[in-house]
């Protein structure tokens, strides 16, 4: 609930935000209006060249970013200052963005509103820091290195306020936990987002002097970097869909039920990132857990149901070597080969990623078929296996993934509790998730 309060708040302040400079900027008239068109052109073009699947890129469109952030520190045009205010900034990039974003609202590609949300939080952050204090002459004084070292540390704020909204709205919209997703964004600033910056300040710095000319120049290697981030998200998407086709290999052949695979590496990211996993290994654990059943299509006759947290330790080892063997033949990686095969060792010997893949591949077996309490026994089961058998850090994330599921799916807690919390201990109608 305080998740959905907080993507009300943001998506209002950005609607408040965008109204009174809409608002503002029709009462007032376009100051500088071939500066502003020259911008706001920028801007659309970022969004246009925007990867289809952008929503998977931390910044998916770098170039977009760079201009508006750019358009918001201009203190200055071919040596004579502009006076264009916040309202304006904020009106000419949402105008521009909105313009740019209509093949994908028109596709339906991704979370679009979510994106212009971010960016007019953004802009008007660094427009407010920026604006009232050039207009009004504060920063006359300021020159060479200082106020390029200015626009630098404005525009770093910008970034990590956007990082900060950019996590709540993940947040909101999935459910995960909000450090982790924080620190994803923060550990993204220094890459794309140190880009950004600089492409900002010197673009705001090269037309305060020589003028509109230099935006093509200085947006080229930014369209370079976007035409790249297009390719690599295509590249990306085509590996995943190879990944999930292999991992289906198991329910075409009839090793396991349909469905397990997803629901196993859906539930194990979710454990991922309640612990609190960086992006790279979610990843990581999300392939092992589309493929941690691969060895099974080495064995002669199928395991019943494909159950195979239920077979002696030395078979589940061996299914699980075999499993790594073939990953490694398939290009999906080492570490997601290590994963695989250490699926059934001793939990304290094994990575995390490891741990996880078990005890959801456990949990998703046992309460298969079970009825609506299954997933109360299934759950108590693991943690009686919290000796040696199942990591209990694990089984308790599991605990406490599947009780904030139960409550936002059904608006209220399900049967089962995570450990220390208020929970009622009773049989329920709960479903696994």
């Amino acid at each position: 609930m305080t998740a959905h309060r907080s993507h009300v708040a943001l998506f209002a302040v950005a609607a408040l935000l965008v109204l009174v400079s809409l608002l503002v900027t029709f009462m007032t008239g376009v100051e500088e209006r071939p500066v502003a068109l020259a911008f706001g052109i920028l801007v659309a073009a970022g969004e246009l060249t925007r990867p289809q699947s952008g929503p998977l890129l931390r910044e998916a469109a770098p170039l977009g970013a760079a201009a508006s952030l750019s358009y918001a520190l201009v203190g200055g045009h071919a040596g004579h200052p502009t006076h264009h205010g916040v309202a304006q900034v904020v009106a000419v990039v949402v105008a521009a963005s909105l313009l740019g974003s209509v093949p994908h609202l028109a596709r339906g590609q991704g979370p679009v509103l979510d994106h212009l949300v971010r960016r007019v939080l953004a802009v008007g952050f660094a427009a407010v820091c920026f604006q009232p204090l050039h207009n009004r002459g504060v920063f006359d004084g300021w020159s060479g290195p200082a106020y390029a070292l200015l626009l630098l540390a404005l525009l770093v704020l910008t970034v990590l306020c956007d990082a900060v909204v950019a996590a709540a709205l993940a947040r909101s919209r999935t459910g995960w936990p909000f450090g982790p997703l924080l620190r994803d964004e923060l550990r993204g600033v220094p890459g794309i987002g140190s880009a950004v910056c600089a492409t900002g300040a010197v673009m705001a710095l090269a037309v305060a002097v020589v003028g509109l000319w230099a935006l093509p120049v200085f947006s080229v290697p930014l369209l370079l970097t976007q035409l790249s981030l297009r390719r690599y998200a295509a590249v990306r998407d085509t590996y995943r869909q190879t990944i999930a086709s292999l991992a289906r290999a198991t329910e075409i052949a009839g090793y396991t039920p349909p469905g397990h695979a997803r629901r196993v590496a859906a539930l194990s990211q979710a454990v991922g990132r309640d612990l609190g996993l960086p992006e790279p290994e979610l990843t990581v654990l999300e392939y092992a857990a589309l493929m941690h059943d691969i060895g099974q299509l080495s064995l002669v006759d199928p395991v019943p149901a494909g159950a195979t947290a239920g077979l002696p330790v030395v078979q589940q080892r061996r299914i699980a070597l075999l499993g790594g063997a073939v990953v490694r033949q398939t290009g999906a990686g080492a570490q997601v080969a290590a994963v695989v095969e250490r699926q059934a060792d001793p939990y304290p010997d094994q990575p995390v990623a490891a741990r996880i893949v078990r005890v959801v591949n456990a949990y998703e077996e046992k309460v298969r078929g079970r009825g609506p309490g299954g997933p109360l026994t299934a759950l108590e089961e693991l943690r009686l296996g919290t000796g040696g058998e199942y990591a209990p850090e694990v089984v308790e994330a599991l605990a406490r993934v599947l009780w904030n599921a139960g409550a936002a799916r059904w608006g209220r807690p399900p049967a089962f509790s995570p450990a220390g919390a208020p929970g009622r201990v009773v049989a329920g109608d709960e479903r696994p998730v």
